[in-house]
């Protein structure tokens, strides 16, 4: 019998109906900044409400769509905003459902990390945000694929590092970091802390990001190890936050969008 993580958040983060969500997520690739970029390896990307970080989210994935029979596998890092959990949180469902369908989870990956503060805990998955809002882009994207998803709670960026330098494959495999930025700060402000955070990911310098900066600030650092250790290359693709996307007013949130090569 196949063990289903279903949706938390369809139909308040994003449309629970399929067709609308599908044509959600089509209109804001369309509406993407159209780049021509090599294949990304890693890409940092943000978990709100569509309607706030979906067209940033959208510069990050849209870099895919060339891409699309490329990627088999998705490594799949989220910050914990739900169930806390120690250390890094796997699941042992055998597929993530959206209104778009199932994606398969890579079992034998899973089954494969074994580190101290690595465990099966499907409490910290079952109404975590961060990693559902960015399976119906995949869906939309890429072809058959599977996933390893990963709740990020109370860990050291350094055992992130370990476990993606784990699952680095070859180009078959993509590595998605959930997070956005700085939260509910006056506009100015936010704009001030965000691109500090931004500097700091282009120098891929994982010490000067706290979880102040960035909700995802462990897995963005453990990213950020592993690229420095590999000699990436980062591109800033958007950084905007909640004013810019939805005309929200008051206090914002940051979000932004990086491509690791």
């Amino acid at each position: 019998m196949t063990s289903i993580r279903k949706p938390a958040v369809a139909g308040q983060f994003y449309s629970g109906n399929t067709g609308d969500l599908s044509a959600t997520v089509a209109t804001l690739l369309k509406e993407a900044q159209d780049w021509d970029t090599p294949a990304p390896k890693a890409l940092i990307v943000p978990h709100a409400g569509y309607i706030y970080s979906g067209p940033v989210a959208a510069n990050a994935y849209a870099r895919l769509q060339p891409y699309r029979d490329q990627y088999r596998r998705v490594i799949l890092l989220g910050p914990c905003h739900r169930t806390p959990v120690y250390g890094l949180a796997l699941s042992s469902a055998d597929v993530y459902r959206t209104p778009m369908g199932d994606v398969p989870l890579d079992k034998t990956a899973i089954a494969s990390l074994d580190f101290p503060g690595v465990q099966i805990f499907d409490e910290s998955h079952r109404n975590e945000h961060s990693l559902e809002v960015h399976l119906p882009f995949l869906q939309a994207l890429l072809g058959d694929f599977s996933v390893v998803p990963i709740v990020v709670g109370d860990a050291k960026p350094e055992l992130v590092s370990q476990v993606l330098d784990a699952l680095w494959g070859g180009p078959e495999t993509l590595i998605v970091i959930s997070s956005d930025l700085s939260h509910y700060l006056k506009y100015d402000d936010a704009c001030a802390i965000d691109a500090v955070t931004c500097k700091a990911i282009e120098d891929l310098d994982a010490g000067q990001i706290d979880h102040d900066m960035a909700c995802g600030a462990t897995p963005v650092g453990g990213l950020l190890i592993a690229a420095k250790r590999r000699g990436m290359q980062v591109t800033t693709l958007d950084l905007r936050n909640s004013a810019d996307t939805a005309g929200a007013e008051g206090l914002v949130v940051g979000y932004g969008a990086w491509m690791f090569v």
